[in-house]
Parts: C-alpha cells; sequence; structure tokens
C-alpha cells in the first residue's frame, strides 16, 4: 500500500495528496528521529511519538531500524512512578566523524569530532608549505595527526571541511582570489586533496566558517543578523542574514578586502599586471600594520601582537599607527553597517580581536563618516572561529551520508 501525506489547501482550493512510496516514508520518519535524538538528547519512545507527532507504533518500527544500522543506541531507562521503567535511546555519535581544517598561510588548525559535535582531538601546527602540492601532503598529514590524537583511525572519517581563503569554484574545482597562498588557486587541487584523504569533501572561504561557528558556538549564538569581519593576512566578512549564511551569486560575497576604500593616494597595481590584492587589504591587513610599525621607526616590530603590545605600554608610536589601523578598520565598519545594517559586527583575526585597543579610535573614526553606530565584539571563539564553523558544517554533512548508507543498508 502506498503512504499519504495530506498537504493543507491553499486560497481555498481543495486540499491535494500526494502519494508517498512506503520506503521513502520509513526514511523520513527515521530521519525525523534521528534528528530530534541529536537535537534534544536521550528519549523514550512515548517522548519521541509525543515531540514528532509520530504514532507510537511508527516510533518503534523506525526505533528498530535505527538501531539495526547502529545509529541509535539503548540509553539506560527512565524512571517513573508507576510501572516498568521505559527504555531511553539516544543517537549514536561515533557512528560518523568530521574533521575540520583552517588553512592559513602561517598555520594549521585542524580538529576531529563526532556526529554530536563532540571535539575529540584538536590540532595547531606550523604551516611550512610552500607550493600547493606540499601544501596538499601537510595538510593531509595533520589530518591523519589529528585522528590519531583523537583516537580514530583517518579511514574512519566520514566528511572533511576545509577553510581557506577565497572562494571555491566548485565548477572548475579550484579556489579564487586566494592570493596569500601560493599555488592554491590549481585547478584540480580540491579533487587531489579529497583523493588524499580519502573521505568526501568541502572547501569553502574561512570568513564564512567563522562566522558559522560563532553562530554556532560564540559571540553570534541567538542573533540572526550579525557580520564576521575576519583582519588578518588578508581581510574578509561572513554574512549571518535571516540567521542562514549569505553566499552572493557567485560565492564570492564577503571578499571585502577588494572595496577600494583606501586613502585617496592609494598606490595602484603595477602597470602591465592584473591586482591580486585589494586596496583595502593593501592597508589593514597583517603585512600594511607591520608596514606601518617600521614606518613609524619600530623596526623591530614584526607582528600586530607586538605592535598592541607596545601601544598597551604607552609607546606613543605604536599609539599613532594603532589610530592609523582603526582608520582603516572604520572604513570597513561604515560600508558594512551601510550596505547591511547587522545587529552585530564580530571581529576576529589577528588584528581584529584587539578591539580593546581599536574600539576607541574606530569609533571617533567612524563618527565622521556615519550616523550608523553598529555594536562591535570580540569573536568569542579566538582563532579556533574557522575550524569549529568547519565542524558545524561537517556534522550536519556527516549525518546526511552516515545516514543514507546505513539506513539504505539496514532496510
Amino acid at each position: 500500500m502506498t503512504g499519504e501525506r495530506v498537504e493543507p489547501a491553499e486560497h481555498g482550493a481543495a486540499a491535494r495528496a500526494v502519494a508517498i512510496a512506503p520506503s521513502v516514508l520509513r526514511a523520513m520518519n527515521q530521519r525525523l528521529l534521528l534528528d530530534q535524538l541529536f537535537a534534544d538528547g536521550p528519549a523514550t519512545r512515548p517522548e519521541l511519538a509525543k515531540h514528532s507527532g509520530l504514532s507510537l507504533p511508527t516510533v518503534i518500527a523506525a526505533l528498530a531500524d535505527l538501531e539495526n544500522a547502529e545509529l541509535v543506541r539503548p540509553a539506560g531507562r527512565s524512571a517513573t512512578a508507576h510501572g516498568r521503567p521505559a527504555t531511553r535511546y539516544e543517537a549514536n555519535p561515533s557512528a560518523g566523524h568530521v574533521v575540520g581544517v583552517d588553512v592559513g598561510r602561517d598555520r594549521l588548525r585542524v580538529a576531529v569530532a563526532d556526529l554530536a559535535g563532540t571535539q575529540l582531538g584538536h590540532l595547531d601546527l606550523r604551516n611550512t608549505a610552500r607550493t600547493s602540492a606540499a601544501l596538499v601532503e601537510r595538510i593531509v598529514e595533520a589530518v591523519a595527526s589529528a585522528a590519531r590524537v583523537a583516537e580514530i583511525d583517518p579511514a574512519d572519517l566520514t566528511h572533511a571541511v576545509i577553510g581557506s581563503p577565497g572562494v571555491y569554484d566548485g565548477g572548475r574545482g579550484r579556489v579564487l582570489y586566494a592570493a596569500n597562498l601560493p599555488g592554491w588557486q590549481r585547478v584540480g587541487l580540491a579533487e587531489t586533496l579529497g583523493q588524499r584523504l580519502g573521505t568526501s569533501l568541502t572547501v569553502d572561504n574561512d570568513a564564512n566558517l567563522a562566522a558559522l561557528g560563532e553562530h554556532a558556538y560564540g559571540a553570534g549564538r541567538n542573533t540572526d543578523h550579525f557580520v564576521y569581519a575576519h583582519v588578518d593576512t588578508g581581510v574578509g566578512i561572513g554574512m549571518i542574514l535571516d540567521g542562514r549564511l549569505y553566499r552572493g551569486f557567485s560565492g564570492a560575497a564577503g571578499e571585502v578586502g577588494y572595496l577600494p576604500l583606501a586613502p585617496g593616494d592609494a598606490a595602484p597595481a603595477r602597470e602591465g599586471r592584473k591586482r591580486t590584492l585589494g586596496m583595502l587589504e593593501e592597508y589593514l591587513s597583517v603585512a600594511a600594520v607591520v608596514r606601518y610599525a617600521r614606518e613609524a621607526g619600530m623596526a623591530g616590530c614584526r607582528t600586530p601582537d607586538g605592535l598592541f603590545t607596545s601601544a598597551l605600554g604607552g609607546d606613543q608610536r605604536a599609539e599613532r599607527v594603532v589610530g592609523q589601523v582603526a582608520g582603516h578598520l572604520a572604513r570597513l565598519v561604515a560600508s558594512i553597517a551601510a550596505f547591511l545594517d547587522p545587529e552585530l559586527i564580530v571581529l576576529g583575526g589577528g588584528i581584529g580581536r584587539h578591539l580593546d585597543l581599536l574600539e576607541r579610535p574606530t569609533r571617533a573614526a567612524l563618527s565622521q563618516l556615519t550616523p550608523m553606530t553598529p555594536r562591535l565584539v570580540v569573536g568569542a571563539l579566538g582563532a579556533d572561529a574557522v575550524v569549529r564553523g568547519a565542524l558545524a558544517t561537517g556534522v550536519q554533512l556527516a549525518r546526511e551520508i552516515v545516514f543514507a548508507g546505513r539506513a539504505a543498508r539496514a532496510s
């Protein structure tokens, strides 16, 4: 017999009955219960029936299928005032695993999680690769090391999510706009990396993943309109609008490093050469901050952290440079506010995380640019924002992969 679902009438039209194959309906019920157990934790069969709207016999059958597929498992019994204690069931988080990788020019951050999103292993390594082939090998080695820290076989990883600067073009299998990672834009690199890892693979922009991480776990929780601004080696933003990540037409939304927001005397790209770094990125990035410090006579300054430490110590040269950086940051904030009107702007990266020193001069510069005054906060996840967003993305995809594979074999 064919199962049926009745759709509500629209604008006075008669309701329509849409036939659904029994196998499809069974899979839908199983996935509904599995998602409920992941979201709400262990529950008895009557509790699952109550909250899912399914009948108790349907819940019993679906749980049996899920248990047979090792996607759910008994989790003790519930205490009751009367009658026999009922068995509680939980989703099996070890049915699959996901790895997230944050690929930066100088660092690789890698983390492994189970299907509940529980982090099992984490590594922070130097990125010594200077060619695309070497970077692939470095990532493969880092993933294998992180899996061992998590005490799982690298072959048991269900899905990998790679976060990097730039935009992944799936049609051509390459990353665009990643000038800070030599060779990373080579055609076919993602396919090669997936083959070497031996797992399905997602490649996404690092600022997008950081925004997702802050939305799921950090400063953007319970906020449906916010922007994550990553100000580091490069500059990019991830936008959560109406509770969802906004990517734009081609996926390049947020590549704000290309905004023409530099002062009027901004140096153009060398004649005959295509610009690889945007104007804003040339004036608001790690390299720019170090350049400003050296121009101010701080020859020993090698990193933004060194500059901000000197400013905290009362070095007037450093304070002037901080004001200079704040002016460029204010241009970015003013543009974000004008275009998107977010409730919140979350700052991260090696420069953005120094909001304690940057906020006052940034606010002063903003007052000369715009009447809009968005709330600014530092990201709660720090340097792990990208990798946490990669895990949040990967967990959802890994659940789908595991369910599709195991449920099909068990049915």
